[in-house]
């Protein structure tokens, strides 16, 4: 995979932006008014999408949705476990999103996928769904990655917020997050092998449509 100028935009937008903007504001804002803070790239980045390209980006969302999660922890209370729940939100609620729209007719990986690929060509969403349609293997794939993607970040957020709650919290702070991204890494790595396997599926496919063409 090439790293496209719009993929490291969209990247600083949704992750080095919010986090810029939470260490600024945060001694005069506190904690609440930083993450709130937080959200502000990708909520400009969200309205430049849809007036640009009439669509909202995913990805945007799913960080916005994370640090309002984050700010709704701390109005519950605020205790010191439940601030060491907040990093686990974010994945956790996109885990549950993954799974919900596993049994659809498209799930939520669909239009991830679709909106990287409108970025990155002309008409890459008319061409990503006809793809789509052509190629049943590829929504079989997509649903597959959907699945797997949910269980484990699903499983991510419980794991560590067992951890949070029952252990120390030096001990958290140490091991949690070595399991986060251990995990994040193996999905990581499956989904890698995963498309090498497809692509080696692929290969016969397209070599034997090549000679009958």
């Amino acid at each position: 995979m090439k790293l496209r100028p719009g993929f490291v935009l969209e990247m600083a937008v949704n992750f080095l932006l919010p986090w810029l903007a939470y260490r600024l504001a945060l001694p005069r804002l506190g904690e609440t008014g930083a993450l709130i803070a937080s959200a502000v790239p990708p909520i400009v980045w969200s309205v430049i999408e849809l007036v640009r390209f009439r669509r909202i980006d995913a990805l945007s969302v799913m960080v916005v949705a994370g640090i309002v999660l984050s700010v709704l922890a701390m109005a519950l209370g605020g205790s010191p476990r439940m601030l060491l729940l907040r990093e686990s939100l974010v994945s956790g609620a996109v885990g549950v999103a993954f799974l919900l729209s596993w049994p659809l007719r498209r799930p939520l990986l669909f239009y991830l996928a679709r909106a990287t690929v409108a970025r990155e060509m002309a008409g890459g969403a008319a061409h990503f769904e006809a793809l789509w349609r052509e190629h049943p293997a590829l929504a079989a794939a997509m649903r597959l990655m959907t699945l797997v993607w949910g269980v484990g970040l699903t499983a991510e957020t419980a794991l560590r917020a067992w951890m949070a709650l029952t252990w120390p919290i030096e001990r958290f702070l140490v091991i949690s997050p070595i399991v986060g991204y251990g995990i994040y890494g193996g999905l990581a790595l499956w989904t890698l092998w995963y498309r090498r396997v497809l692509r080696s599926r692929a290969a016969p496919a397209a070599r034997a449509d090549g000679m009958a063409g």
